[in-house]
């Protein structure tokens, strides 16, 4: 059995201690063992970690065998550097690049790669996103002055509070109802335009507040009534839904014969979009029902793995509560 380790990174320029800290509180890798186990890392080669976050997964995959190599993909260029740290004792086994996951065959076709033994995409923000305050990814923050941000990569140009400062009424309530599924959401864009009318609106604690104005719901909630709406907009800021597919696609050609694809999920939109990818990939036809030749042109390219999606033990929650949406799917290259 693979298990997760914890590991503390050397001194880097942010300072040992606030590094020390990060890792042990903020960064548990979600299904570890699973997502190893799905991977197949027992076989050695070079591994595609898509979205590295601060490194936990790409640790494993590199301490799972001496032979393992690992190239691993991250829009955040403060997170990046945090795992080259963490990961600089594997040397020349690791490298890192600050690029997008849906950038994996251009990159990877750049360096002269033309096929890997397995892909890791855990698609969820990180804890140290989450918990840094200045990132401006949550409301739960004392501090009222937090910046309405939301960028996983900081030289994007749009903000979240470009977003809810300047799309319309109507675009603000598509993006609310379709990608945090908050059935409130026209009463939400409307509150907002409103209020931007008067000043604009530059924090996390202001649009929060906002949501819960416009929704009526006042006191103690089990989900806070501004959840939904910031997932929307973060979906929305970082594009996150945009690619998906191809994503897949690109990664199942990049597989070697028997390589496998995993991806880890946190929202049922992007679930949906995997689950649906998959089954393409494995050749069912995507065309209606009513069409009577497909068209479509799905071939068999892949065996899924998981006929339904694995989530996270009870053992894993009661440690890491945090992992209660995720989803993994799992596929092998024929």
């Amino acid at each position: 059995m693979i298990r997760p380790h914890t590991h503390l990174l050397p001194p880097c320029p942010l300072g040992a201690r606030s590094v020390e800290r990060v890792v042990m509180s903020l960064h548990r890798p979600v299904m570890p063992v699973e997502a190893l186990a799905h991977l197949g890392v027992g076989r050695d080669g070079l591994y595609v970690d898509a979205t590295l976050g601060l490194g936990g997964h790409a640790e494993l995959i590199l301490r799972a065998s001496p032979l393992n190599r690992l190239i691993g993909f991250d829009r955040d260029a403060e997170a990046i550097e945090l795992a080259r740290e963490r990961l600089s004792e594997f040397g020349e086994r690791f490298e890192a690049v600050h690029s997008d996951y849906r950038q994996v065959k251009t990159v990877l076709q750049e360096k002269g790669i033309e096929s890997v033994a397995g892909v890791l995409a855990d698609l969820g923000v990180s804890s140290f996103q989450f918990d840094t305050p200045e990132r401006g990814f949550s409301f739960r923050f004392s501090d009222a002055n937090s910046p309405l941000d939301m960028r996983m990569d900081r030289a994007q140009a749009m903000t979240a509070a470009d977003l809810v400062n300047r799309a319309s009424e109507h675009e603000l309530a598509d993006i609310i109802f379709e990608y945090g599924e908050e059935r409130a959401a026209r009463r939400i864009a409307r509150v907002i335009v409103a209020e931007r009318a008067k000043a604009p609106i530059k924090t996390t604690a202001q649009l929060a507040n906002l949501v819960v104005r416009a929704v009526h719901q006042q006191g103690h909630w089990k989900i806070h009534p501004a959840t939904r709406t910031f997932q929307a907009l973060r979906i929305a800021v970082n594009r996150e839904l945009e690619g998906l597919d191809q994503f897949v696609a690109d990664a199942v050609g990049l597989l070697n014969p028997g390589g496998r694809l995993v991806v880890i999920t946190f929202h049922s939109l992007e679930d949906r979009i995997i689950k649906q990818t998959f089954r393409f990939q494995s050749g069912i036809c995507a065309c209606p029902s009513s069409q009577p030749v497909c068209q479509c042109g799905a071939v068999k390219r892949v065996e899924v793995l998981t006929r339904k999606a694995v989530q996270p033990s009870e053992a894993e929650l009661a440690e890491n509560p945090r992992a209660r949406s995720a989803k993994l799917r799992a596929c092998q290259k024929l």
